[in-house]
């Protein structure tokens, strides 16, 4: 006398261990990354920081030079 497994028996005692491996859940995200291109940014802030700087100077030059010609023509 044999034995015989039906087939789709067989299939879901193969398919069972792959059921139990679960991926790994993602590791949480409260922390933003460390920005990894410092240099670059750097490299790209400066000078803007300097520009503005300038920017504001000028029109802090040109705020005073309009306040002086209004006293002047009052």
């Amino acid at each position: 006398m044999k034995f015989r497994i039906p087939q789709c028996l067989l299939a879901i005692v193969l398919a069972t261990p792959l059921a139990a491996c679960n991926r790994p859940p993602p590791a949480p995200t409260e922390q933003r990354p460390e920005p990894q291109a410092t240099a670059l940014r750097d490299a790209i802030k400066d000078p803007l920081d300097k520009a503005r700087s300038v920017q504001q100077t000028t029109d802090e030059a040109a705020q005073h030079e309009r306040e002086a010609i209004d006293a002047a023509t009052q």
